[in-house]
């Protein structure tokens, strides 16, 4: 996907038209979208480590740092990125980029779990603690019936997604899901994508390998409503694909 910048233009054409010629065409249009040797959440690490290096902390590396969250870098790993890098680069340094990079990634997310939680009349709950081994992401749980039929609302923060699973059972089982809020993805194996939007229901027959979970850049929530069956368990498996995962939205 090649990567659209007009910022050298915007500011430059008219006092250097080559600069920005050459920010915009070749830094952005080419080299930024070469995805066949890294990807732009590879680029954005790179980028950021190298801003941070400098001692930079001007609009440049703010607009980079914003990049790197849109290009799936998480809170916990921007917090580990400029740790490592504090090493190297240099302590002060550090502390100057982690001022800029609480107010993009924390704030932001804080209001944006806000206005995901306002969206929908189900709780969000509190933290899937004791299913984390079996997601990519954080995910949170709020238990709205376990008598007759269990039902359960799971919310995925943007990126978030579960493992390759299969919903066991020797009659019956199985799972459907309500989506609330939000945008995800569901994949049953060997099969496409699917988008999910409020209002879609899948029904998840016991025996298919699937997983499901948010769009990179949206919370997503769906209700998980139990399908009764004897002697049903679930079995987890294989983390998604990361670079497969990143292909969906493009």
């Amino acid at each position: 996907m090649a990567v659209k910048q007009t910022a050298g233009r915007d500011a430059l054409g008219g006092f250097a038209p080559k600069f920005a010629q050459l920010n915009d065409d070749v830094l952005f249009g080419e080299v930024w979208s070469r995805e066949e040797q890294l990807s732009l959440r590879d680029r954005s690490l790179v980028t950021v480590t190298a801003l941070m290096a400098q001692g930079l902390t001007d609009s440049s590396f703010q607009y980079h740092l914003m990049s790197a969250k849109q290009n799936g870098i998480t809170k916990p790993e921007i917090a580990e990125i400029l740790t490592h890098a504090a090493f190297y680069a240099g302590w002060p340094k550090a502390w100057a980029a982690f001022r800029l990079a609480k107010d993009i990634w924390t704030e932001d997310g804080a209001d944006e779990k806000s206005a995901h939680a306002n969206a929908m009349i189900f709780p969000i709950g509190q933290p899937n603690d004791g299913f984390a081994q079996y997601f990519t992401g954080q995910s949170y749980l709020a238990p709205l019936s376990t008598q007759q039929v269990g039902v359960f609302n799971v919310t995925f923060e943007p990126g978030c997604r579960n493992n390759w699973h299969i919903h066991h059972a020797d009659k019956g089982g199985g799972q459907i899901l309500v989506c609330v809020a939000g945008q995800g993805w569901y994949q049953e194996w060997g099969k496409e994508p699917r988008a999910l939007r409020p209002g879609d229901v899948v029904n998840i027959p016991a025996g298919v390998k699937h997983w499901h979970g948010a769009a990179a850049d949206s919370w997503f929530s769906h209700l998980a409503i139990e399908v009764p069956g004897e002697n049903g368990r679930s079995e987890w498996l294989e983390a998604v694909d990361d670079a497969q995962y990143r292909k969906l939205d493009k």
